[in-house]
């Protein structure tokens, strides 16, 4: 720390030296010019700072480490609490792990195996980075791993003369803000995520907890930020009105869902018939048809397993796109779906089948082109114009709601799987986390759709919510000045980590030598083949006595086996979403001699799997090392072949995501320990019937495969892996397609929180009043006067207007001047009466007054516009994609728009903050209700805000507020207190 101390200290004292500069400009009434110079100059000073204390911390690194390794060797036989259990340290950093924790100093990402230690590596880039004093975060899983990771390792750093803390989602302002100054913190990436939020909605300095992003260790990096980076933070309360019709809709769309299941069977009968007759590309015209109609339709399913079916279908699909005549596919449909894309559309027909008697009740009007037809009707006044646009727009925005809703009715009864992707729990739908097969409380899928999940399973249906503060995984975690990450599966995955966050990874070695024998993948035609195989697998790994995990995708697959487990007399144990209340007690045993665990993939993430006595059979492994002689006893081959001891893993399906395979066979293997793993496919799986089935059905065409019969061949697995690489280079476009639009609210989310964060932080916020008085008579001025008009011409009575609704200003002159004004001439004297009009209420209401009621209207309009901001963008954002169809970049216009309505938006803002200085009253606004200035459903959620993310808890007494993303309200006129 000293050595820090004396290389920034001398930029320190000048940085306060420019700081106590500022305050005395205002004293001494200096220029606005002047302060924003002295700014500018305190930015360079502390950029200036960090890059000093990087090369300190680079000097230091080797003298810090040993620090932290002789601390551990020191505490070695001590023992302390974790997590309510007693532990005895025992462990010092090895080489690899020294490797790994320089690694993350860099900012890079360390892929560690699992079971290398990547709790204490962690240990030594966290001290090194939090002796500059900024604060530095732990990003973990969930509350139990950053409470345990914390105290675990906590006495390393107070060993060493720092504190650390963590935060989870049950505390309170106060203990969160003692948490984050502690000089190390671990948390969940929600946690602070949603901290970033609340600080942003704070009205006063005591409220914010926490302080710079400075440097961030993510563990399980590319869960955070990959498989989660999708998922927005929000912060949200309730609307007034809501204008969803999922109740009333229900039962028209299951008539639609119960037509269109009627009609598919048909096809395929039609289909069967013609394949019979020998008209194999009229039945391949049928068969395209129903798998768009219905793509898990069982009778279909049954038909795609013969010879040649998919290709024929794949062949009619190419031909019809290339002719551009796929919509005459689903013309004779009720709705088309998309599996791939995960997208559902409504044909002609389904739209006539919701509304037989008015089938234009769903189809959207042509907006803009209905806009331009009243703009050109000379015949109407201004007034009139307005209140027709109005009407347009507000059936506009009603038919639209009520095709939204449609659509996401269909997606929840056709592409959402009870016991799948959602379990109903105490009366609730709750999300099945795919990555984990964990439960999500408190999470809701966007855009209604969990409110049709809700309608569909018959459960109350949660009320509508606004969004009032919202960010993305991937924007948050871009705020940090050094980021770091550490995970076991990192490498697949390493183009997107540089192209998104600019993050290199690199592969740590292991400690010792992986005994793990992983197997070629055996795939069968059907799941009920596949199923019986990995059953008898199970059982001859029982006999042996070898623990087994199977790793399963779905609850529903893992009570299927858990039954056929059942019949065969098999004990064992189910950990699933269902079940996640025993999973440390079932993973505590899942080593032990023939213990069988199903798991969907939550089995992964921060536990370990220890092998019970007699499990290894041999102290020495001759499989690593084969310049060692085995003992006469040791078959080598016969061990390569049949892995007689160790942890067997079982995997019941491939994952659209090999890190997600790889996570799981990292079960096994752990530490030097034996084991073995081994995937279960078939051709009825999603991710084969979507991407990869048709070169592998074409190979067991070709070999004669029989139904029962297994193939198992290296050029199968690395085709399956091609699958999986074509799967995750689509997810990988998404993610950053998404990111290109979410940057731009990026953009505009940095300038609203920074000029918020200047408004709660600067004392004297006068400068700012002034530059809005200025831009907005400038820009009033302009609007209603033309320089190559005659001054009599101008439409003096709106600029009239204009200033007496937002500033209560007369205008300073007499008719008889009017001839002889010009534009310039009239933006001063306005200028000049509205800055004496405010020195005026400043004389008579007091400095203190104005500085407090100043800051309060800039947040609080600040707040309201921004909220109004969020929903139109997301309105923007839902309709943008259609300007394709008219030969337009939709990133472009989206770019455009974007840009207009946050100007338009920044317009309403210093009109709005005007309208409070100038018309605010002190008997009207005390400054103890200017504290309390903020509506009730904003403070409720910032009390006890909720999120996309995990579900916020009660930090006060209201009762926490359902979340989702924002949601379609009518935008209020700003109350104004006069």
């Amino acid at each position: 720390k000293a050595k820090i101390n004396d290389r920034v200290s001398g930029i320190r004292d000048e940085i306060q030296q420019l700081k106590s500069d500022l305050e005395q400009s205002y004293k001494s009434a200096g220029t606005a010019e002047e302060r924003n110079e002295i700014r500018n100059r305190i930015t360079e000073l502390e950029d200036q700072e960090l890059y000093t204390i990087d090369e300190v911390l680079d000097e230091i690194l080797p003298e810090a480490y040993a620090a932290v390794k002789e601390t551990c060797r020191r505490l070695v036989g001590k023992s302390w609490e974790v997590v309510g259990h007693k532990i005895t340290w025992d462990m010092i950093p090895f080489d690899v792990q020294l490797i790994g924790a320089v690694v993350l100093h860099q900012g890079k990402i360390a892929e560690m195996a699992t079971g290398e230690g990547k709790t204490l590596v962690a240990t030594m880039p966290l001290y090194l980075n939090a002796l500059p004093g900024k604060g530095v975060h732990l990003v973990t899983v969930n509350d139990y791993l950053a409470r345990r990771d914390a105290e675990w390792m906590g006495k390393i750093y107070e060993f060493l003369g720092l504190s650390v803390a963590y935060i989870t989602n049950d505390m309170d302002t106060r203990q969160r803000k003692t948490a984050y100054s502690a000089d190390i913190t671990y948390g969940t990436n929600n946690e602070f995520g949603f901290d970033y939020l609340r600080d942003n909605m704070a009205v006063s300095l005591e409220e914010i907890v926490q302080r710079e992003h400075y440097y961030a260790i993510v563990d399980e990096v590319d869960s955070v930020l990959i498989d989660e980076a999708r998922t927005p933070l929000i912060i949200s309360g309730p609307v007034g009105q809501s204008t969803q019709q999922y109740r009333e809709l229900k039962p028209a769309v299951e008539r639609l869902v119960k037509n269109q299941t009627i009609l598919v069977n048909r096809i395929v009968a039609e289909a069967e018939k013609l394949l019979a007759e020998g008209k194999e590309y009229e039945a391949g015209v049928k068969l395209l048809q129903a798998q768009r109609g219905a793509p898990k339709n069982k009778r279909l399913a049954k038909l795609l397993q013969e010879v040649g079916i998919k290709k024929l279908i794949q062949r009619v699909e190419n031909d019809f796109l290339r002719d551009k005549r796929l919509h005459e596919i689903d013309e004779d449909l009720y709705f088309s779906i998309d599996e791939r894309s995960n997208t559902i559309e409504l044909t002609d027909k389904g739209r006539s089948s919701l509304a037989p008697d008015n089938s234009d009740m769903f189809v959207l009007p042509d907006l803009d082109a209905e806009i331009a037809e009243i703009e050109a009707n000379e015949g109407l006044s201004r007034t009139d114009k307005e209140r027709m646009k109005e009407k347009v727009y507000r059936e506009y925005g009603e038919k639209s709601e009520r095709v939204h809703n449609v659509a996401q009715l269909l997606k929840a009864y056709q592409l959402f799987t009870r016991d799948e992707e959602y379990v109903v729990s105490d009366g609730k739908v709750m999300i099945v986390d795919e990555f984990t097969g964990r439960l999500m409380p408190g999470r809701r899928y966007s855009d209604g759709l969990h409110q049709a999940l809700e309608a569909k399973e018959n459960v109350k249906i949660e009320g509508e919510t606004q969004t009032f503060a919202t960010i993305t995984l991937q924007n948050y975690f871009r705020l940090y000045y050094k980021l770091a990450g550490m995970t076991g599966t990192a490498e697949t995955e390493a183009h997107e980590f540089y192209e998104i966050y600019k993050l290199d990874v690199v592969v740590i070695p292991t400690n010792r030598p992986v005994r793990r024998v992983d197997y070629q993948d055996q795939i069968f035609r059907t799941k009920r083949e596949k199923y019986n195989a990995v059953i008898n697998e199970i059982v001859r790994m029982h006999e042996m006595g070898r623990p087994v995990l199977v790793g399963t995708i779905s609850v529903d697959v893992s009570e299927t086996l858990s039954r056929m487990l059942k019949r065969r007399g098999i004990p064992h144990s189910v950990l699933n979403a269902k079940y996640h209340k025993q999973e440390a007690e079932i993973i505590a045993h899942a080593g032990e001699p023939g213990a069988v665990t199903i798991a969907t993939n939550m089995a992964g993430r921060g536990t370990d799997i220890k092998l019970g006595k007699g499990v290894v059979h041999c102290d020495e492994c001759y499989l690593i090392d084969r310049e060692k002689q085995a003992p006469s006893e040791v078959n080598i081959r016969e061990c390569y072949e049949n892995m007689p001891c160790g942890l067997h893993i079982i995997g019941t399906e491939r994952h659209e995501a090999r890190r997600i395979d790889r996570q799981l066979r990292g079960r096994a293997g752990r530490q030097g320990d034996p084991g073995s793993s081994r995937f279960y496919l078939s051709l009825e799986d999603d991710l084969m019937r979507l991407f990869g089935s048709d070169r592998i059905a074409g190979v067991m065409d070709r070999l004669g495969i029989q139904e029962g019969e297994v193939i198992q061949h290296p050029m199968i697995t690395r085709s399956i892996e091609r699958a999986q690489k074509k799967v995750e280079m689509q997810n990988f476009s998404i993610r950053k397609h998404l990111l290109e639009y979410d940057d731009v609210m990026n953009q505009q989310r940095t300038v609203i929180y920074d000029r918020r964060s200047h408004a709660l932080r600067e004392e004297n916020l006068k400068d700012e009043i002034m530059e809005m008085i200025d831009d907005f008579v400038e820009k009033t001025v302009l609007d209603h006067t033309d320089p190559k008009a005659y001054p009599e011409d101008w439409d003096w009575e709106g600029l009239k207007e204009e200033f007496t609704r937002v500033m209560w200003l007369e205008l300073p002159f007499k008719p008889v001047e009017i001839p002889e004004l010009q534009q310039q001439k009239v933006i001063e004297r306005i200028r000049e009466h509205a800055y004496q009009v405010y020195e005026w209420r400043e004389s008579q209401f007091g400095p203190d007054w104005m500085r407090l009621l100043e800051r309060r209207a800039i947040l609080w309009v600040i707040d309201e516009r921004w909220k109004e901001h969020l929903y139109e963008m997301d309105m923007l954002k839902e309709g943008i994609g259609l300007r394709a169809y008219g030969q337009k970049d939709p990133l472009l216009e989206y770019k455009q728009e974007a840009f207009r309505m946050f100007t338009e938006m920044l317009d309403r803002i210093n009109e709005g903050v005007l309208q409070i200085v100038f018309k605010a009253q002190p008997t009207a606004i005390s400054e103890d209700r200017l504290q309390h200035r903020r509506p009730a459903a904003y403070t409720t959620i910032h009390e006890s805000a909720t999120g996309m993310g995990l579900q916020g808890v009660k930090q006060a007494e209201e009762e926490p507020v359902e979340v989702q993303t924002a949601t379609r309200v009518r935008r209020k006129p700003i109350r104004v207190t006069q």
